[in-house]
């Protein structure tokens, strides 16, 4: 009498449904929403990381909502603090362009790059101040 072992490793179907795996997309957008939480006062931080966590949490959602994966609550939550990193780092550089491009701040670099002496230079942050306080 032979004995015969039940193939674990079979590739056919059993007609047992299989758990959905786990969702790695899930887990990598909640990591990256966080981290462009973290770091949305950088470029690379809020934008870059945002709108990846933003992208993978998406699709992760998308996986878990057609029963392929798990974790869409997870997935959820890296696309919203994605887009919100997304979102803050926008508005922060949107604010330094703005600041930058300004007249009132290339009248002050034009003065600064002339100013010979420190008094000159300190003369330059008053008229600065004056004209971004439209005094």
């Amino acid at each position: 009498m032979t004995y015969q072992t039940p193939n674990t490793y079979s590739s056919e179907p059993s007609g047992e449904p299989q758990a959905p795996r786990n969702n790695g997309l899930a887990i990598a957008a909640l990591v990256l929403g966080i981290t462009a939480c973290v770091l949305f006062w950088s470029v690379f931080g809020g934008v870059i990381l945002g709108l990846l966590g933003l992208v993978l949490g998406i699709v992760a959602a998308r996986r878990a909502r057609g029963g392929r994966a798990r974790h869409r609550g997870m997935a959820i939550a890296g696309a919203i603090l994605g887009g919100l990193g997304l979102v803050a780092s926008s508005v922060i550089v949107a604010v330094g362009v703005s600041f930058l491009t300004s007249d009132e701040f290339k009248d002050y670099n034009d003065c600064v790059k002339h100013a010979d002496s420190r008094a000159e230079r300190d003369q330059c942050a008053q008229d600065f101040e004056r004209d971004v306080n439209g005094q």
